[in-house]
């Protein structure tokens, strides 16, 4: 299982009026913990107001970079991002676990091949990492980033894009969609159906494109996949990863039982018992024996809960992640599954 390690802020940039990256200095004995595949996340620890805050933020710099960095855009009514943004500075300290993450990125350099991307606001931080990774690692590989924002004031790495652009002009090239902001070379409004198709369709009709990497908002992560889908692109070449959870009245009305299940949890190779309510989480009835349970965003997003039923059955509220074979394998979001049985085995190391 991963641990927390204190780290030290090395560096805070600003990217924006509402966002700033964060770089953190890496002990020599560490760097093997916190090496990485891009498009993964790191999990960030740290007590606001007496209360525990655990955040995840995608990893914007390449494997081969030697760095460690996010970016964290201000939210409304957000305890993290409003700290980090107007408060955490060089040289202070938060807990954070190694990389993880399943929206991954394997460069082949054997192999040339194509990639598009779409991104919508802070969604391109992983995004960013597989464009360098890809440029950087793949040396005959073209890659196409479709990217959405309100105005160019309010775009993340725009001057780090247009650089990576510049500097690999043969084959990076960059779409950008502005909502509120008409620009030159720019499309204006949102990614929609018409944009995906105007990209693939038009402006790159002659490329055919191996695999297709989307992040952003859940509504235009469907959008996309629903246009690929129409033009017959097979789903095991579109990854994706949604940024934001969904809001309570979005998650899908799954049926909840209500009576009493006995749990066996194993966390880092210890064995726990207990009787819990169905009406419950695995999660939370993990944490409120005090049992160290992997968990991040508790919205089903993250997959830092994940772990294996070796034995009964759940249901999940909500799964953004896992595909149908792993499902069926046994493998569940444990904030956000309830037990259906009378005893239930769920093992968080066998994942």
């Amino acid at each position: 299982m991963s641990s927390f390690h204190t780290l030290s802020v090395k560096n805070i940039h600003r990217e924006t009026d509402k966002a700033v990256s964060i770089s953190f200095n890496i002990p020599d004995n560490l760097k093997d913990a916190f090496a990485f595949q891009a498009g993964q996340y790191i999990t960030l620890k740290t007590e606001l107001d007496g209360k525990e805050i655990r955040r995840d933020y995608s990893l914007c710099v390449s494997p081969k970079s030697g760095d460690i960095k996010v970016a964290v855009k201000a939210v409304k009514d957000g305890t993290f991002s409003a700290y980090a943004n107007s408060s955490l500075k060089p040289g202070d300290t938060i807990e954070v676990a190694p990389p993880k993450g399943r929206f991954i990125f394997e460069p082949n350099d054997k192999k040339t091949k194509n990639i598009a991307l779409f991104a919508a606001g802070s969604g391109i931080t992983p995004i960013l990492s597989i464009i360098k990774c890809a440029l950087e690692e793949e040396f005959h590989s073209k890659v196409i980033l479709v990217y959405g924002n309100k105005t160019t004031h309010d775009t993340m790495f725009l001057q780090e894009l247009l650089e990576l652009q510049h500097n690999y002009k043969d084959r990076f090239s960059i779409q950008f969609v502005f909502s509120q902001e008409d620009e030159d070379d720019a499309i204006f409004g949102r990614i929609e159906k018409s944009t995906v198709n105007y990209v693939m369709k038009n402006e790159h009709k002659h490329v055919e494109v191996d695999a297709y990497y989307l992040c952003g908002p859940e509504g235009m992560i469907h959008t996309v996949k629903d246009v690929l889908a129409d033009h017959n692109i097979d789903e095991s070449r579109i990854h994706f990863e949604l940024f934001k959870a969904a809001k309570v009245d979005e998650v899908e009305d799954v049926a909840v039982p209500s009576g009493k299940t006995q749990v066996t949890v194993t966390v880092d190779d210890e064995t726990t018992t207990f009787e819990m309510s169905q009406t419950q989480t695995l999660l939370e009835a993990a944490l409120d024996e005090d049992i160290d349970a992997p968990y991040s965003c508790q919205g089903g997003i993250c997959s830092s809960c994940l772990a294996r039923i070796k034995e009964g059955e759940a249901t999940m509220r909500q799964n953004n992640i896992l595909t149908n074979s792993e499902v069926a394998e046994g493998l569940i979001l444990t904030c956000q599954a309830h037990p259906t049985t009378a005893s239930i085995t769920i093992d968080f190391d066998d994942v």
